[in-house]
């Protein structure tokens, strides 16, 4: 069985709809991550683990081992989980990774090898199964999650290490904003709805509403740089759905035509640019392809194309 984390990502998102703009996670030069790699191993009894260590395959082939990074996740008593793989994130830029430590920390490790150790409260006392890390497109920033838990999120300058503010829990992290300055998540309504909250990255709750149907319906949901729109693929990736979370309003029906794929990751890229991640099996392989949508005309073009190494358990793609 072949497992992803899907980072909202991962770094997530960008901004309005006017004149073309340069990308916002711009980089994804030669020197970028493409994604983090495990492969599994079985064990008596039967089953697969994640197990040796975390491998960061670049743009231009080349992997790098993260030693340092532990790969199976523990529960909140320290004791190893056995199945599930430890969480990891890798920015929309390809240059920084998130990962927890074999040492029991938290660490954000930029490309050049350099690693900014995190305070020791930034890593809850949880399963870590439960525990969702999201770098920003940019990389700027590292949002630490806990699913279904009153904990909830917390934000880290990943340069100084510094909490700038957390968002009161229970709700599931949907990921950062275009220009890393919001978070988006979702949470309970009332009447069992699903609303959308839009956060400062200090925490400060700047919208919250109960969006329609195609929009909560339809997962991943990705945030503008400008802090409203949020972004949806539906009709089998036919269509790209603008909504402006602050007006409730639906913006625009775009149809766009996508290859062939199920959507890992969508993310604001530009202003009027965002971005998926296509991800498909064909026989044992598993390929990547990422497409970018116009969103004015709905002219789609394929930045990048891969596949996974073919003993590849557990994957973590960059986000954008």
């Amino acid at each position: 069985m072949r497992i992803t984390i899907a980072l909202l990502a991962a770094a997530m998102l960008a901004a309005p709809m006017t004149a073309p703009a340069a990308a916002q996670a711009e980089p994804h030069h030669h020197e970028s991550i493409r994604y983090a790699s495990v492969k599994g191993c079985t064990i008596k009894g039967g089953g697969e683990v994640p197990c040796g260590h975390w491998r960061l395959v670049l743009h231009s082939g080349e992997r790098r081992v993260l030693r340092d990074a532990q790969v199976v996740a523990r529960l909140a008593n320290g004791k190893s989980a056995v199945y599930p793989p430890a969480p990891i994130s890798v920015s929309g830029d390809g240059q920084k990774v998130a990962y927890l430590t074999r040492a029991g920390g938290l660490a954000v490790r930029t490309l050049d090898g350099d690693v900014k150790l995190l305070p020791a409260g930034a890593l809850p006392r949880r399963d870590q199964e439960l525990i969702k890390l999201q770098l920003s497109g940019d990389g700027s920033r590292l949002a630490v999650g806990v699913s279904g838990d009153r904990y909830g999120t917390r934000v880290y300058d990943t340069a100084s290490g510094a909490r700038l503010g957390s968002i009161a829990g229970p709700h599931q992290l949907a990921g950062f904003s275009g220009d890393s300055g919001e978070l988006l998540t979702t949470l309970n309504g009332e009447e069992e709805v699903t609303d959308l909250a839009v956060n400062a990255d200090t925490g400060e709750r700047l919208t919250r509403v109960t969006p329609p149907q195609i929009i909560v319906g339809n997962a991943p949901q990705a945030l503008s740089g400008d802090g409203r729109t949020v972004a949806v693929l539906t009709a089998g990736k036919s269509r790209l759905v603008l909504y402006d979370a602050q007006t409730d309003q639906l913006l625009k029906r775009q149809r766009v035509k996508l290859p062939a794929g199920e959507v890992h990751m969508l993310d604001w890229t530009g202003d009027r640019q965002v971005t998926v991640h296509l991800l498909r099996s064909v026989g044992k392989e598993s390929r990547m392809v990422i497409a970018q949508m116009d969103t004015e005309t709905g002219a789609v073009t394929i930045r990048d194309r891969y596949t996974l190494l073919k003993d590849t358990f557990v994957f973590a793609s960059c986000g954008g």
